[in-house]
């Protein structure tokens, strides 16, 4: 097997931790090539805080934080935005609440005293409120009759029952018109805090006046936030194939079944197996089994998902309703040899190549940088991790992919939701 190659580069001596008087960190990378500066920024908690009778609540609010804030009012703070060429914006993932900033350096003064204005003092006020639930409701009727989101949302309801994570981040379109003003500034008051909260900022500014400005912009914030502890969750209904009826010519399928935690040390050597399985774009054994040899589907994949509260196996493809069936027999058949076989060394040192070559495309643009550095404070890595990553993959060897294959695997069985109308399953 070709030795596999690491450039002996430092990503983690770039990042300084810089911490302003209120407490708050960042992890700041300092670059002048281009005037810019952006920021990243998450709160824990996210969409898993919604009242669970009202999901939607925390991407509602996510949509409102920029429109409008403190004096100004929706149409006059983008209008402030725009002046300036600012870019601020919010997100609500399952387990984060995120913000992200971005703007030229001779206007940073201007850029962190809106940020600031829209994590204290966000109107949330009536026409935005109304507007931004029309868009999500938009979003949602689309949704209606695409197999894709169908399939993914019934998986979800399927393996998590009762759970926070069965529940849609964008809610539901019958309980979008119940949510209230109260709602939003509930949960804003609930999950906006600085204990929860991890900073990261990349481009042309110096520690100190980052720290001045995360004392703007986030020193009014209460100290601690009041979160609900969700749950560890198993995943649910293994073995079980459920159907949603839409009237579309083909059938999407969501497979999945319990996977690896981030933390645990099998991780990286079941990052391995999956890019082996459906991680790889042209390389994996789904794509080249059902696309290529077979002509079942144009796109199959699968990933590792780890969640706060879960780690799981996940993939889908779309195919002909007809096919449905055989699709599925051959992923079940592709995922049993991988188990009871482990991959090939051919296969291992092509996915490690890939795994560890492609690791410098996620640091390409400040904003990148800003992003990855979030992901790892939220999996609570130190920065050491950036020069750790790519030896950990390097050190995977066969014995560790068929060990760790046949943990991730088991006895094969699938957590199955296909929306369409399926043949065959």
């Amino acid at each position: 097997m070709t030795a596999v190659t690491i450039t002996k580069t430092s990503r983690a001596s770039t990042v300084q931790k810089v911490r302003a008087p209120c407490g708050v960190t960042a992890w700041l990378v300092e670059d002048y090539a281009v005037p810019l500066v952006a920021m990243d920024f998450a709160f824990r908690g996210g969409a898993s805080q919604d009242p669970a009778n009202k999901p939607g609540v925390a991407a509602m609010l996510a949509g409102l934080l920029d429109e409008g804030a403190g004096p100004l009012d929706s149409e006059a703070f983008h209008r402030a935005l725009d002046d300036k060429a600012i870019e601020i914006s919010y997100h609500a993932e399952r387990d984060s609440f995120g913000g992200r900033m971005q703007t030229l350096s001779r206007n940073i003064d201007r850029a962190f005293e809106l940020l600031a204005l829209t994590v204290t003092q966000a109107r949330l006020d009536a026409e935005p409120i109304e507007r931004v639930r029309s868009q999500m409701a938009a979003g949602l009727k689309r949704e209606a009759n695409d197999p894709d989101a169908q399939s993914g949302k019934l998986w979800r309801r399927l393996a998590f029952p009762g759970h926070p994570y069965s529940r849609p981040v964008h809610g539901e379109l019958e309980s979008l018109p119940s949510i209230a003003r109260d709602d939003l500034d509930a949960l804003r008051g609930r999950l906006l805090a600085r204990d929860n909260l991890v900073v990261s900022v990349v481009g042309a500014i110096d520690a100190a006046t980052l720290s001045r400005h995360l004392e703007t912009v986030f020193a009014a914030l209460p100290e601690k936030a009041r979160l609900t502890p969700v749950p560890q969750a198993e995943l649910a209904g293994l073995g079980a194939r459920q159907t949603l009826d839409i009237d579309v010519p083909q059938a999407t399928i969501r497979f999945g079944r319990p996977g690896i935690a981030r933390k645990d040390p099998d991780f990286m050597a079941a990052m391995v197996v999956n890019h082996i399985l459906g991680g790889g774009v042209f390389t994996a054994r789904l794509f080249r089994e059902v696309r290529e040899k077979r002509g079942l589907a144009y796109s199959v994949h699968s990933h590792l998902q780890t969640d706060d509260a879960s780690a799981f196996l996940v993939g889908a493809t779309s195919t002909k309703n007809e096919r449905a069936g055989e699709s599925l027999s051959v992923i079940e058949e592709e995922i049993r040899k991988l188990a009871e076989e482990g991959p090939s060394e051919e296969e291992l040192d092509k996915a490690k190549k890939y795994l560890i070559g492609s690791y410098p495309l996620r640091f390409d643009t400040s904003t990148k940088i800003a992003g990855q550095l979030t992901h790892l404070q939220l999996e609570d890595f130190d920065v050491s991790y950036l020069d750790e990553r790519n030896g950990l993959i390097a050190a995977v060897t066969l014995a560790d992919t068929l060990r760790v294959g046949r943990r991730l695997f088991g006895d094969g069985k699938l957590l199955v939701a296909i929306a369409g109308r399926p043949q065959g399953v």
